[in-house]
C-alpha cells in the first residue's frame, strides 16, 4: 500500500523526507519507503504523523476523507494523566 497522503502532508508543508524522518527518528530511506509502499508503516508513526500534522490516523489510511482529527477520548485523557 502506498501511503500517498503522507506524502501529500510532507510535501504541502514543504518539508523534505529527510525531516519526517527525524521527527520519527528513522531514517530517511525507512521514510522513503513508507511512502513508495516498500515499507509498511508501524502504528507508532502514524500515530506520530496524524499528531505532527493536526489529523487522524484514519485519514492517513484512506478510512476517512476528514482532515479533521477526531475529539480527544476521555478515558485517554484520564489514563494520560495518571502516568
Amino acid at each position: 500500500m502506498k501511503y500517498m497522503r503522507i506524502k501529500d502532508l510532507r510535501e504541502d508543508s514543504d518539508l523534505s523526507q529527510k525531516k519526517i524522518a527525524e521527527i520519527l527518528n528513522i531514517k530517511q530511506t525507512t521514510y522513503s519507503g513508507y511512502e513508495i509502499g516498500r515499507r509498511q508503516i508501524s502504528v507508532e508513526a502514524l500515530h506520530k504523523l496524524a499528531d505532527y500534522y493536526g489529523t487522524s490516523v484514519d485519514y492517513l489510511l484512506y478510512r476517512t476523507d476528514v482532515k479533521e482529527p477526531y475529539p480527544e477520548s476521555k478515558k485517554l485523557k484520564l489514563l494520560m494523566e495518571l502516568e
